[in-house]
Protein backbone atom coordinates (compact mmCIF):
# COMPACT_ATOMS: atom_id res chain seq x y z
CA UNK A 1 0.00 0.00 0.00
CA UNK A 2 3.01 2.26 0.46
CA UNK A 3 3.38 3.16 -2.91
CA UNK A 4 -0.28 4.14 -3.44
CA UNK A 5 0.48 6.83 -1.22
CA UNK A 6 0.22 10.11 -2.30
CA UNK A 7 0.50 13.67 -1.53
CA UNK A 8 -2.46 15.96 -1.28
CA UNK A 9 -3.45 19.75 0.15
CA UNK A 10 -5.80 19.38 2.36
CA UNK A 11 -7.14 23.25 3.09
CA UNK A 12 -7.73 24.48 7.04
CA UNK A 13 -9.10 27.38 8.15
CA UNK A 14 -6.08 29.78 9.05
CA UNK A 15 -4.26 30.02 11.85
CA UNK A 16 -5.47 25.88 12.70
CA UNK A 17 -2.58 24.48 10.83
CA UNK A 18 -0.68 23.11 13.28
CA UNK A 19 -4.07 22.28 15.19
CA UNK A 20 -5.43 20.17 12.40
CA UNK A 21 -2.24 18.47 11.52
CA UNK A 22 -2.10 17.24 15.49
CA UNK A 23 -5.73 16.29 16.02
CA UNK A 24 -5.20 14.33 12.25
CA UNK A 25 -2.10 12.41 13.82
CA UNK A 26 -4.33 11.74 16.81
CA UNK A 27 -6.81 10.27 15.09
CA UNK A 28 -4.29 8.22 12.85
CA UNK A 29 -3.19 6.78 15.97
CA UNK A 30 -6.04 5.92 17.77
CA UNK A 31 -7.62 4.24 14.66
CA UNK A 32 -4.46 2.03 13.26
CA UNK A 33 -4.49 4.16 10.06
CA UNK A 34 -1.02 4.05 10.00
CA UNK A 35 -0.88 2.41 6.25
CA UNK A 36 -3.21 4.60 4.87
CA UNK A 37 -2.34 8.31 6.31
CA UNK A 38 1.33 8.03 6.58
CA UNK A 39 2.82 12.03 6.55
CA UNK A 40 1.16 14.92 7.73
CA UNK A 41 3.31 18.24 7.46
CA UNK A 42 2.87 21.93 7.82
CA UNK A 43 5.75 23.39 5.43
CA UNK A 44 7.63 25.88 7.27
CA UNK A 45 10.43 28.15 6.93
CA UNK A 46 12.75 29.91 9.17
CA UNK A 47 12.70 33.85 8.42
CA UNK A 48 15.15 36.37 10.16
CA UNK A 49 12.93 39.70 11.01
CA UNK A 50 14.32 42.92 12.42
CA UNK A 51 12.21 44.58 15.22
CA UNK A 52 11.37 47.84 15.59
CA UNK A 53 14.34 48.42 17.87
CA UNK A 54 16.66 47.09 14.98
CA UNK A 55 17.39 43.58 16.83
CA UNK A 56 16.91 40.74 14.84
CA UNK A 57 15.12 37.54 15.46
CA UNK A 58 14.85 34.15 13.98
CA UNK A 59 10.88 33.42 13.34
CA UNK A 60 9.44 30.20 11.85
CA UNK A 61 7.07 31.06 9.22
CA UNK A 62 4.59 28.86 7.25
CA UNK A 63 5.07 28.85 3.71
CA UNK A 64 1.40 27.84 2.86
CA UNK A 65 -1.14 29.51 5.25
CA UNK A 66 -4.13 27.90 5.63
CA UNK A 67 -3.04 24.56 4.50
CA UNK A 68 -1.54 21.21 5.56
CA UNK A 69 0.32 18.48 3.27
CA UNK A 70 -0.38 14.82 3.81
CA UNK A 71 1.04 11.68 2.30
CA UNK A 72 -2.12 8.95 2.17
CA UNK A 73 -4.08 6.13 0.51
CA UNK A 74 -7.00 7.64 -0.77
CA UNK A 75 -10.06 5.62 0.56
CA UNK A 76 -13.44 6.32 1.92
CA UNK A 77 -11.81 5.80 5.66
CA UNK A 78 -8.75 8.06 5.14
CA UNK A 79 -10.88 10.77 3.21
CA UNK A 80 -13.71 10.55 5.99
CA UNK A 81 -10.92 10.73 8.56
CA UNK A 82 -9.06 13.77 7.18
CA UNK A 83 -12.10 15.49 6.16
CA UNK A 84 -14.20 15.32 9.61
CA UNK A 85 -11.27 16.53 11.25
CA UNK A 86 -12.32 20.00 13.38
CA UNK A 87 -10.78 23.20 11.46
CA UNK A 88 -10.29 21.07 7.89
CA UNK A 89 -12.27 22.75 5.25
CA UNK A 90 -11.59 19.77 2.46
CA UNK A 91 -9.14 18.91 0.47
CA UNK A 92 -7.95 20.98 -2.45
CA UNK A 93 -9.49 19.99 -5.93
CA UNK A 94 -12.16 20.52 -8.15
CA UNK A 95 -15.38 20.51 -6.09
CA UNK A 96 -13.44 19.40 -2.76
CA UNK A 97 -12.31 16.20 -4.81
CA UNK A 98 -8.67 15.49 -4.07
CA UNK A 99 -6.52 15.37 -6.08
CA UNK A 100 -3.00 14.21 -5.55
CA UNK A 101 0.01 16.40 -6.11
CA UNK A 102 2.42 16.02 -9.38
CA UNK A 103 5.78 14.37 -8.87
CA UNK A 104 7.12 17.74 -10.09
CA UNK A 105 5.04 19.89 -7.93
CA UNK A 106 6.12 17.76 -4.91
CA UNK A 107 9.96 18.09 -6.29
CA UNK A 108 9.44 22.09 -6.37
CA UNK A 109 7.58 21.93 -3.19
CA UNK A 110 11.15 20.42 -1.63
CA UNK A 111 8.44 18.19 0.41
CA UNK A 112 10.39 15.22 -0.06
CA UNK A 113 14.18 15.04 0.27
CA UNK A 114 16.24 12.85 -2.06
CA UNK A 115 19.79 12.58 -1.13
CA UNK A 116 22.21 13.18 -3.90
CA UNK A 117 26.03 12.09 -2.91
CA UNK A 118 28.78 13.82 -4.60
CA UNK A 119 32.10 12.78 -6.02
CA UNK A 120 33.30 16.34 -6.32
CA UNK A 121 34.32 19.09 -3.27
CA UNK A 122 35.66 22.61 -3.42
CA UNK A 123 38.63 22.88 -5.34
CA UNK A 124 37.63 20.25 -8.11
CA UNK A 125 37.33 20.82 -11.56
CA UNK A 126 33.57 19.45 -12.76
CA UNK A 127 31.91 19.42 -15.80
CA UNK A 128 28.68 20.66 -16.42
CA UNK A 129 25.98 18.00 -17.48
CA UNK A 130 22.45 19.76 -17.00
CA UNK A 131 21.23 23.22 -17.78
CA UNK A 132 21.94 26.01 -20.43
CA UNK A 133 25.88 25.62 -19.76
CA UNK A 134 25.73 22.19 -20.16
CA UNK A 135 29.28 20.95 -21.76
CA UNK A 136 31.16 24.08 -19.82
CA UNK A 137 34.06 22.81 -17.27
CA UNK A 138 34.59 24.92 -14.14
CA UNK A 139 36.07 25.31 -10.54
CA UNK A 140 33.65 23.86 -7.63
CA UNK A 141 33.94 27.40 -5.37
CA UNK A 142 31.23 26.43 -2.60
CA UNK A 143 28.96 23.30 -1.70
CA UNK A 144 25.77 23.32 0.12
CA UNK A 145 24.48 20.53 0.37
CA UNK A 146 21.63 20.99 2.52
CA UNK A 147 20.11 23.20 -0.31
CA UNK A 148 20.95 20.94 -3.43
CA UNK A 149 23.18 23.49 -4.56
CA UNK A 150 26.60 24.40 -5.78
CA UNK A 151 28.90 26.99 -6.85
CA UNK A 152 31.02 26.79 -10.12
CA UNK A 153 33.41 29.16 -10.92
CA UNK A 154 32.93 29.11 -15.37
CA UNK A 155 35.43 30.71 -17.52
CA UNK A 156 33.44 32.39 -20.03
CA UNK A 157 34.59 34.92 -22.80
CA UNK A 158 37.65 35.25 -21.06
CA UNK A 159 36.36 35.54 -17.47
CA UNK A 160 35.43 34.29 -14.60
CA UNK A 161 31.28 33.44 -13.99
CA UNK A 162 29.96 31.93 -10.45
CA UNK A 163 27.54 29.90 -11.21
CA UNK A 164 24.97 28.08 -9.21
CA UNK A 165 23.60 24.64 -10.20
CA UNK A 166 22.11 21.95 -8.47
CA UNK A 167 24.06 19.44 -7.20
CA UNK A 168 23.57 16.47 -10.09
CA UNK A 169 23.92 19.28 -12.44
CA UNK A 170 27.76 18.93 -12.33
CA UNK A 171 30.04 15.66 -12.24
CA UNK A 172 33.85 15.17 -11.43
CA UNK A 173 35.98 15.41 -14.37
Amino acid sequence: MADEARWYVVHTYSGYENKVASNLKTTVENRQMEDLIQEIRVPTEMVTEITDDGRRKEVERKIFPGYVIVKMVMTDESWYAVRNIRGCTGFVGPSSKPVPLTDQEVANLGIEKHEIEVSYKVGDAVSIVGGPLEGFIGVVEELELDKNRVRVMVSMFGRDTPVELELDQAELV
